[in-house]
């Protein structure tokens, strides 16, 4: 995969829960990017809970799901290495920043909201 390319993004959970759906969209389908740089991806989403946990995996070509980094609606910015959160309840919107970009970084990502 050329450097140029190096990071797909997708977004597409949706969840619902206690008879109310919760939803989560993206606002760009894709991001491209290059080994030492920084990627950012952006999820807004709906729900009616007060407390919720939003949730960030990548997608390997296996199709394996792998666990990155989570956020409580009550905690601060979550940060865990290489991937940090920009959280704004008000806004219901969340990012995830990956920092230094490495080639395996290079997969599908996606966002899920849970209560």
């Amino acid at each position: 995969m050329p450097l140029s390319s190096l990071l797909w993004v997708l977004l597409a959970f949706t969840f619902s829960g206690s008879g109310v759906a919760q939803k989560v969209t993206q606002d760009q389908p894709e991001i491209s990017s290059q080994v030492g740089k920084s990627a950012t991806m952006n999820c807004q989403y709906e729900t009616s809970w007060n407390s919720y946990n939003i949730f960030w995996y990548k997608q390997l070509p296996s199709g394996e799901m792998i666990y990155l980094i989570g956020q409580n609606s009550y905690s601060p910015n979550a940060r865990d290495g290489r991937y940090s959160i920009n959280f704004q309840k008000s806004r219901k919107a969340i990012s995830l920043i990956i920092s230094a970009l490495k080639l395996e970084d290079s997969a599908k990502y996606f966002c899920a909201l849970w209560e």
